[in-house]
């Protein structure tokens, strides 16, 4: 981890010192390196860059080492405290917004991980045409950044299929059904169907008891 540290860290003083213009709007990176302390590969999708005037400078990346998969967040300002947790709140194309907890690197304020949630992440970005990302600072700032992802798929199957995962939005996985999304569905409904939703829920509760 600690190597590829390193090698994500160059990608981003690159990436960050070099103008807006100097990357395709759509354009997602596909990197395979090998770890000098364990000789193994790995590989990485990186993310482009979000327009500099409209938001700030955040990038997302894939990474699939010892066959799992890690998706990163990574931005120019200060996160969070080294090793802490943090929330970052994801929405692909108008769906509702995904709260999504991160850990940041012992090393590093301004980069974070999640390995848990990582392949229900890629199987959400595989739907949509762009990701937009929301991020709560420790200083109460509030980091923001919208990444396209239309010339995503091809980068991101690459590192799944370096993982062994099924390369589609519909076979990586399902993701459980959250207390949060239930509510927005139930919120939907009329009262008779709310009614009729909580009879049948009260009645299966009895049934596992």
């Amino acid at each position: 981890m600690q190597t590829f540290y390193k090698v994500g860290l160059i990608w981003v003083s690159v990436a960050f010192l070099l103008p807006t213009n100097a990357f395709a709007i759509n354009d997602w990176s596909y990197v395979q390196e090998k770890d000098r302390l364990t000789n193994r590969n790995y590989s990485v999708v990186i993310s482009p860059l979000p327009r500099r005037d409209l938001y700030d400078n955040m990038r997302l990346e894939v990474m699939c080492k010892d066959n799992a998969l890690q998706v990163t967040v990574e931005s120019t300002s200060l996160i969070t405290s080294q090793g802490s947790r943090f929330d970052v709140e994801y929405q692909i194309d108008q769906k509702p917004p995904v709260k999504l907890p991160m850990t940041a690197y012992k090393d590093s304020k301004r980069r974070g991980f999640n390995t848990e949630q990582a392949q229900a992440i890629v199987a959400d970005m595989l739907s949509g045409q762009a990701i937009f990302l929301r991020v709560n600072t420790l200083i109460r700032k509030v980091l923001l950044a919208s990444i396209p992802l239309d010339d995503a798929a091809k980068s991101l199957t690459q590192v799944l299929t370096d993982c062994g995962i099924a390369a589609s939005a519909n076979s990586i996985v399902e993701k459980p059904y959250s207390l949060e999304a239930f509510q927005q569905d139930f919120a939907k409904l009329n009262e008779e169907q709310q009614q009729q939703l909580l009879d049948k829920i009260r009645k299966l509760l009895i049934e596992m008891h």
